[in-house]
C-alpha cells in the first residue's frame, strides 16, 4: 500500500510540476491530393492553446519560438485559446510570439477562451503589433513558388459565429489551408467547402491520457471527433495538436505540449 501510495504521489507531482513544462516537437508529414508540386515540401508551424500563464509557461514559451524559427517555416499558424479567465496576459504574450518568423506570413484565429474574454477588434491590434495576421471568418490568398496557396481562418464555434461562405470568399481552385480551434467543424466544412487541411487545436490531446493506450477519460465540446493527431476523410485532412498549455487543473500526463511541424507533400505523379 505505501508502494502504491509512493507511486500515485509521483505520477501526480509529474503531471504538475514535470510534463507541463517539458516541449515536445511532432514532425509530421502530410500529402494532399491538391497540392501543386512545386509546394512539395511546404512546412508549416503550428502553435495552439497557450493559454498564457505569466511567470509559469515564459521558458516554455521561449523554447517553442527558438524551435520554430530554427525550422524555418513557409508558414506559422496559431490556432487559438492565447488566454483562459483574462485577457490581460494577452499583450505579454505578444510580445513573446514576437519573435516568430516564417518566409510567407503567421495567421492566427480565435479560441472560445478567447472570444469570452474580449471582442476580436482586442486581438487584432495585439497581433498587429506582433505582426500577425488574425483571420475572423476570411481568407487570403498566397502566391508562393509562382502557386497559389488560400489561408483561411473561421470564428470560434463556441464563442463566436463560423461563417463559412465568407471564409472562402475571393477563393477560386487553390488548395485550402483551414484555421479552426474548434476540430469537429471539420465534418460540417468539408462536407461543404473545398478543405485540404485543417489545422485545430482545442482538445490538448486530452490534456492527460493512459500512458501507451492513448486513451483520454476528459473531452471537451466541439472536439470530440478528433482528439489528436492527422486523420483523413476521402481528399480532405485534419491536423489537431496538443497543444502548449492547460485549463482547469495545470496538469498533463502522457500529453506533453507540443510544437507541430507539418510538411506537406504533393501527390507523386
Amino acid at each position: 500500500m505505501i508502494t502504491s501510495g509512493l507511486a500515485a504521489a509521483s505520477c501526480v507531482s509529474y503531471a504538475r510540476y514535470i510534463e507541463p513544462t517539458l516541449l515536445s516537437v511532432t514532425r509530421k508529414t502530410i500529402e494532399l491530393p491538391r497540392l501543386p508540386a512545386s509546394l512539395d515540401g511546404l512546412v508549416v508551424a503550428q502553435l495552439t492553446d497557450i493559454h498564457y500563464r505569466p511567470g509559469e509557461q515564459d521558458g516554455l514559451i521561449e523554447k517553442a519560438v527558438n524551435v520554430v524559427n530554427a525550422e524555418q517555416p513557409d508558414l506559422i499558424a496559431l490556432t487559438g485559446d492565447y488566454v483562459t479567465d483574462s485577457r490581460d496576459v494577452f499583450t505579454p504574450l505578444m510580445h513573446s510570439l514576437s519573435g516568430l518568423q516564417a518566409r510567407h506570413g503567421i495567421y492566427a484565429v480565435m479560441g472560445n477562451h478567447d472570444g469570452w474574454q474580449g471582442s476580436p477588434a482586442y486581438y487584432q491590434k495585439g497581433f498587429r503589433g506582433a505582426g500577425i495576421e488574425l483571420l475572423k471568418n476570411q481568407g487570403t490568398c498566397l502566391s508562393i513558388k509562382g502557386e497559389k496557396l488560400f489561408v483561411m481562418g473561421t470564428d470560434s464555434v463556441w464563442s463566436g459565429s463560423v461563417d463559412a461562405p465568407a471564409c472562402y470568399r475571393g477563393h477560386k481552385d487553390e488548395t485550402v489551408l483551414a484555421l479552426v480551434h474548434e476540430p469537429d467543424v471539420f465534418d460540417v466544412l468539408s462536407s461543404e467547402f473545398p478543405v485540404d487541411l485543417q489545422l485545430s487545436g482545442h482538445t490538448h490531446g486530452g490534456q492527460c491520457q493512459v500512458p501507451l493506450v492513448g486513451y483520454a477519460p476528459v473531452r471537451v465540446k466541439y472536439g470530440r471527433n478528433y482528439l489528436y493527431g492527422h486523420y483523413r476523410k476521402e481528399d480532405s485532412n485534419i491536423f489537431v495538436s496538443r497543444g502548449m498549455g492547460t485549463v482547469d487543473a495545470n496538469v498533463r500526463f502522457a500529453c506533453a505540449p507540443e510544437v507541430a511541424l507539418l510538411t506537406l507533400k504533393a501527390p507523386k505523379s
